[in-house]
């Protein structure tokens, strides 16, 4: 596994580097790629990042009609709810962008959370066109936040899902939240070939530092269970979620000069 951490000086800074690694990784206009597979994250945090890759010039850099959108996670909501991931996306970002709708795979939310987890791999399968469940779909990216708990996507901590090793998708019953969630599984994280986790704020300071610092504790800190195989890790964060970072080689994020991946 590759990984490097990026820090920088602002949110604004953060949110802008995101969006240059998203356009930087996916399709350029010219390149007229067939495929190029996107998970993306909930939560608040990635909206302003939605709301820059929506508007130029991020916005005509991309060829979207290359960009097959998918969901780490989506809470146990109908797609118009408040708290839906799809609708935050759809509002920021995908009603904002030339992407087909029959590229837009979300998760039902609205059905059981078993259901939809059987519905979503079931999903997955015939978009990555693969004939059994024994091989895992392989994301060209995923977008991920982390709590001040040290979750991502909705693996939380003590969870059954952070042992799962043949489920594509689960969809794990949340104490602390009193409800259950889908998500995709430590396995499914771990097949793509590039994952870009987003992270700000002081809260995130203690978590960051376990995760990244720390001895394993996956079922503690659930972000420790990221780990690819043949993929990239790449932690994008601002100057406060790293403030508690002591050993850990930290590359300056310069604006001006842009971001170069490889």
């Amino acid at each position: 596994m590759s990984r490097r951490i990026v820090v920088c000086q602002t949110q604004e800074d953060l949110f802008e580097a995101a969006a240059q690694i998203v356009v930087q990784s996916a399709p350029f206009r010219s390149d007229r790629a067939q495929s190029y597979s996107i998970a993306l994250s909930g939560g608040s945090t990635p909206q302003r990042l939605f709301a820059r890759l929506a508007a130029d010039p991020y916005r005509s850099q991309i060829d979207w009609s290359s960009i097959h959108v998918f969901w780490g996670d989506e809470r146990n909501v109908p797609p118009d709810h408040g708290d839906s991931n799809f609708r935050m996306a759809k509002e920021h970002l995908l009603d904002r962008v030339p992407i087909p709708s029959d590229q837009v795979f979300r998760m039902e939310g609205e059905l059981p959370a078993q259901e939809a987890a059987i519905r979503y791999e079931d999903v997955l399968q015939r978009a990555f066109s693969l004939k059994n469940k024994e091989v895992f779909p392989r994301f060209d990216l995923i977008l991920l936040g982390m709590g001040s708990d040290g979750h991502t996507a909705s693996l939380f901590p003590d969870t059954a899902v952070l042992e799962e090793t043949t489920r594509w998708v689960g969809a794990p019953w949340i104490e602390k939240l009193h409800t259950h969630r889908i998500t995709l599984t430590p396995p499914v994280l771990n097949a793509a070939r590039r994952i870009v986790f987003v992270v700000s704020g002081a809260d995130k300071a203690q978590a960051v530092q376990a995760v990244l610092e720390g001895p394993v504790q996956i079922r503690q800190y659930p972000s420790q269970v990221v780990n690819p195989i043949q993929g990239e890790v790449l932690w994008l964060m601002d100057r406060e979620a790293s403030s508690r970072l002591q050993q850990t080689p930290l590359i300056e994020w310069e604006g001006d000069k842009g971001m170069v991946i490889g």
